[in-house]
């Protein structure tokens, strides 16, 4: 019945049975056939002949529109369901991209849990900054990214909501008042801020750091997470992180301040995202395993 769902579904696209025939790789009388033993099987009439023109039933025109989901669904069942059996054959890769620092034990652990529960997928892990990721989604290195949305959100991919976390300024507890608990970014101004970041996306970051999260200072630029750690607690200048990230900081000379937008805290959004037309088995296995850690 698949086969003359699809001749149906091209013959009132066509509007034309003999267009549908061409499309659909067979002759225009096997097309009209396979179209009469459909409505046969439905027993109703799907399309109204007037000689060699036709007009869609009520019904017909319900069947065309909902016809079209069922054939893409179960095209996509024949696609995933291959693509299991051909990973129980040969090694199948899942590429994992995941924001460099953004200090959550969720993604491993459900790294650990997928590769326990799927044993035949072999899984590579790729690190960097948001636009690294975006590159990498991109261009198909990465099947699935977990990372903050900083792109309004688009058809093209999926966007899976994990968890919020609101950011904080990492801070010496020299440089602002002891009993402080929270911290707006014009207060900081004058203090300089440090960013993780290499040069290659040095400017993206500085704009994301200006544009989206307020921030008016001047910045420090380091190489690496721990540097930015040790300059903070120097005294040099402030880091931001957030809630999750911070809980790995331990200094007993560094503070930890709730980043506020007005009298809000600013807040950063945890999102599992990928391809839509790369949807798949794996993909879709391993992004609700990593959800079901941020319940847990």
């Amino acid at each position: 019945m698949i086969n003359q769902i699809a001749y149906f579904i091209s013959v009132v696209k066509n509007k034309n049975f003999t267009k549908a025939a061409e499309e659909c790789h067979i002759s225009q009388p096997a097309i009209s056939q396979q179209i009469k033993e459909l409505e046969n099987t439905l027993g109703i009439s799907l399309l109204d002949r007037k000689g060699r023109s036709f007009t869609v039933t009520p019904a017909g025109q319900y069947f065309y529109q909902h016809g079209q989901d069922l054939l893409t669904n179960y095209q996509e069942l024949v696609k995933q369901t291959k693509q299991i059996a051909k990973a129980e054959k040969e090694d199948y890769v899942l590429n994992l991209g995941y924001l460099r620092d953004f200090g959550t034990d969720e993604f491993l652990q459900a790294v650990t849990k997928f590769s326990k529960e799927y044993p035949a997928v072999k899984v590579k892990i790729n690190s960097g900054n948001h636009e690294d990721l975006f590159r990498m989604i991109e261009n198909n290195q990465v099947d699935l990214n977990f990372s903050d949305l900083r792109r309004a959100a688009s058809n093209k991919y999926v966007n899976d909501h994990l968890a919020d976390s609101k950011f904080e300024v990492i801070i010496n507890h020299a440089l602002l008042k002891d009993i402080q608990q929270t911290v707006t970014s014009h207060e900081l101004a004058d203090m300089p801020c440090i960013l993780v970041v290499g040069n290659s996306e040095k400017q993206s970051e500085i704009d994301y750091y200006r544009d989206i999260l307020g921030i008016e200072s001047e910045f420090v630029i380091v190489g690496t997470y721990t540097e930015a750690i040790v300059q903070a607690a120097a005294g040099a200048g402030y880091l931001i992180t957030n809630e999750r990230s911070g809980q790995s900081i331990t200094d007993p000379s560094l503070k930890k301040l709730v980043l506020l937008n007005g009298r809000q805290p600013m807040i950063q959004h945890y999102y599992a995202f990928w391809k839509a037309d790369n949807s798949g088995f794996y993909i879709e296995s391993f992004a609700k395993i990593l959800k079901e850690q941020f319940k847990s």
